[in-house]
């Protein structure tokens, strides 16, 4: 058995928005001594994979890559994961779920680009909806990886994370994660608060490295993501690898 090499479970091609085709992003994850894995988007919105046809040819375009790891990244939002039939499902070697948006209990629909955000709706209360959204999240998507735990709207992201993930939320998030054996993503885009990291540890949380790359600078960087994990003394090995830690 060779040498531990990180394994990259988040990253993106011209499947959906990405820069490269997938074998380019193979090269170019491996060019960084990173194991790859592709995992587009999937959902009903445009640049996605936007039907279970185009995931079957997707994932049989992955299958042809040797030691590739094939997923795709879910919308809690969209419909299209509560649609794909058995066939399909069985072809992943893992699945990564977002929180892209989310619906208030009034009905309202957030979208964390989104540049203006309901009048009166404070930080507290937005953030009591997403946690909530995130436990129904970790009860019914069946999904082995939370991507970009800490991704909120726009408008919040000047804020200190550590304000806003207090740690009664963060307490609530990881529990819902271990509870469904969901790992928690140490993101290279959306970077968390290593207090979050913590947390997801102490709670018996996995944890999973991922560049979310799309352009080839991006791709197979997870060497913030890597020196968080090392820094709180997590394991190499005890890493998300969907080979070695199997799948939901």
């Amino acid at each position: 058995m060779g040498a531990w090499q990180p394994f990259d479970c988040h990253a993106h091609t011209t499947f959906s928005d990405g820069d490269l085709v997938p074998a380019a992003v193979v090269d170019r994850v491996r060019s960084r001594g990173v194991r790859p894995s592709i995992s587009d988007h999937a959902s009903h919105a445009a640049r996605t994979l936007d039907t279970p046809d185009l995931l079957r040819q997707y994932l049989t375009e992955l299958s042809e890559l040797d030691g590739v790891g094939r997923s795709a990244e879910f919308d809690w939002h969209d419909s299209l994961w509560r649609e794909l039939p058995d066939d399909i499902s069985r072809q992943f070697t893992h699945r990564i779920g977002s929180l892209h948006a989310i619906t208030l209990d009034d009905g309202t629909f957030i979208h964390m680009w989104q540049r203006k955000l309901p009048a009166g709706l404070t930080p507290d209360a937005y953030m009591d909806q997403h946690l909530g959204v995130l436990e129904r999240f970790a009860r019914e998507m069946p999904v082995d990886i939370l991507a970009h735990p800490t991704l909120l709207p726009l408008p919040y992201r000047g804020m200190p994370l550590e304000d806003l993930w207090t740690e009664p939320r963060e307490i609530r998030a990881t529990r819902a994660l271990a509870k469904a054996g969901i790992a928690f993503e140490v993101s290279n885009r959306y970077r968390p608060h290593e207090r979050f990291v913590r947390r997801a540890v102490t709670e018996g949380v996995r944890l999973s490295l991922g560049s979310d790359g799309h352009a080839p600078d991006q791709l197979g960087d997870v060497a913030f993501s890597l020196a968080m994990t090392r820094s709180i003394g997590v394991p190499d090995e005890s890493l998300y690898d969907p080979s070695v830690h199997g799948r939901r």
